[in-house]
């Protein structure tokens, strides 16, 4: 493992491109993803991967690449220009949600790549390897959103402008669901923030090296990219990106960074209902009236199986 030397204080990351792996079938989501992308599932008034988007360039991304898949058309569309909307808008003066429209395609410059085959995150991540280049470049996994004062892809750039190489997100889950996620060997060396000594791909709980789990935001060096293609494939036939930060470790330091934030997994039904009760309670156009509603509950509703 390669020690960990800072970088000067109060360097500004220069990461400037972000990778988005939206090719995922959505299949916790059938019948609803049977047509339509997981990604463009609503969060109140807004598709998932809107908000993940609004976090990079909150963060100062300003390239975005999406590895898509067969049946992701409608992401693509929805962040491109829609002249007939405008104009049917236009026409009926409704300005505010013509600028709305008009806004998101305006977010990000957007490059896209189709993952052809449904071989895993680090697979994803690989194919994307000739937009990319040989620079730094961050990763948002979908599924995985963040509500925080600072982003939480701004916290792992500011930990990667003072160390370089690898940087990951981490929380801290319960022992019993280790399993379901990639874990850290780690030592805190600062607030928050951990030298990477190993990285565990879906640990047996007693086998697991901590309790901090990887999710879905990562800040990677071009040096992932010899190492993914040299990683084997697992059981599933899936190449993993912890599998290749395994590698890239050798080579170039990797950190974690136990972010402030609350995050939501909107890939699973429950974390989404409670993404979207959450995110609409914040809201100041439906907040005040929507916590009224959910206040005067019968709660007699809340017994399952009636």
């Amino acid at each position: 493992m390669s020690q960990t030397t800072p970088s000067s204080p109060g360097r500004v990351s220069h990461v400037q491109r972000a990778v988005f792996p939206v090719a995922g079938l959505g299949t916790r989501f059938l019948p609803a993803t049977k047509a339509q992308p997981k990604e463009m599932l609503p969060l109140v008034d807004k598709p998932v991967i809107q908000y993940v988007v609004e976090e990079a360039i909150a963060s100062g991304i300003v390239h975005g690449t999406l590895v898509t898949g067969r049946g992701k058309n409608a992401i693509e569309d929805h962040f491109d220009v829609s002249a007939e909307l405008e104009r049917l808008l236009e026409r009926r003066g409704d300005t505010e949600k013509l600028e709305t429209v008009r806004s998101i395609s305006r977010l990000m410059e957007f490059s896209y790549v189709r993952q052809k085959e449904a071989l895993g995150l680090g697979h994803a991540v690989l194919t994307a390897r000739h937009l990319v280049g040989n620079e730094p470049f961050a990763v948002f996994l979908g599924d995985d959103i963040i509500h925080a004062q600072v982003p939480c892809m701004a916290q792992l750039l500011e930990v990667h402008a003072r160390f370089g190489g690898c940087v990951v997100a981490v929380e801290e889950v319960d022992r019993e669901r280790v399993s379901s996620y990639g874990v850290v060997d780690a030592e805190e060396i600062d607030d928050r923030v951990y030298r990477v000594r190993d990285l565990v791909e879906k640990p047996a709980v007693e086998d697991a090296p901590s309790n901090l789990a990887i999710i879905g935001r990562y800040v990677l060096a071009p040096e992932i990219f010899p190492c993914l293609e040299e990683t084997g494939p697992d059981k599933k036939g899936e190449i993993q990106l912890t599998d290749g930060l395994r590698a890239v470790a050798r080579h170039v330091p990797v950190h974690a960074v136990r972010f402030r934030g609350t995050r939501y997994d909107t890939g699973n039904k429950l974390g989404f209902l409670k993404a979207t009760v959450e995110f609409a309670l914040r809201r100041g156009d439906l907040g005040g009236e929507f916590g009224t509603y959910l206040r005067a509950l019968d709660l007699d509703l809340f017994k399952p199986g009636d």
